[in-house]
């Protein structure tokens, strides 16, 4: 069972400074709500009963928000002093879980994954991290996963105009033994330096689901969640 989570909540949001000022991304209000208000119950509607955010950016601004519950969800803070990159985030907060097995999510964006499904593959792949892919047409904001006909990962791409393929989701089943491939370094990227680079070594496998996803990073996307997230009452 699956029942604990990570949440990188630790954004500026640089980029959404027109229409947010002074937040930490996640906190970003979507017809009133922090868009982490909607990871969340995300969440909790998947299983869900711990989950470790990990906070840099006014952490202050979420924990005051949140506390130490949230629903039915026991909330712990890894908090940042000095940005650490999503790898060093994700490895800080893996070293204060006390769950073997991981779901990982980013806290700017919204992938609705049926985590039940996705940890069934996770299982039945026998993969030691599991990334949900996204299928998408006509997109030059992602870089694609390849990935070959017994769902390992062979390949990463970068970005360029695409008419289809597989985007990393940001949604991940991790066993907490990856932690043995980390970079040595503090501050590392978790695609960069980690999933980058083990391919072979980790055995990665790819879930595709292709169900509603929204990255609000940029202006364009965070005005259309606040359409789009009316379907989203949980």
């Amino acid at each position: 069972m699956l029942d604990t989570a990570i949440i990188l909540a630790g954004g500026f949001g640089t980029r959404l400074k027109s229409e947010v000022k002074d937040l930490p991304k996640p906190m970003a209000p979507v017809n009133g709500k922090p868009f982490l208000e909607y990871v969340l119950k995300y969440c909790s509607a998947n299983g869900i009963t711990k989950c470790i955010l990990s906070v840099g950016y006014k952490a202050e601004v979420i924990q005051n928000y949140f506390g130490n519950k949230f629903l039915n969800i026991e909330l712990k803070y890894c908090v940042e002093e000095n940005p650490l990159g999503t790898g060093g985030a994700i490895n800080a907060s893996m070293k204060i879980a006390d769950a073997e097995e991981l779901l990982i999510l980013n806290g700017d964006t919204f992938f609705n994954v049926s985590v039940n499904e996705m940890y069934s593959f996770h299982k039945k792949n026998n993969s030691d991290l599991s990334i949900a892919l996204k299928p998408m047409k006509n997109f030059d904001r992602y870089g694609i996963v390849n990935n070959e006909k017994d769902f390992s990962i062979s390949g990463f791409e970068e970005k360029v105009f695409r008419k289809e393929g597989n985007i990393n989701g940001g949604v991940y089943i991790a066993d907490k033994k990856i932690m043995n491939h980390f970079p040595s370094s503090e501050i590392f990227s978790f695609e960069k330096d980690f999933l980058e680079t083990k391919i072979g070594q980790v055995k990665m496998k790819g879930f595709v689901f292709d169900n509603y996803f929204i990255d609000i990073g940029i202006p364009e996307d965070y005005q259309k969640a606040q359409n789009e997230f009316i379907r989203f009452a949980y």
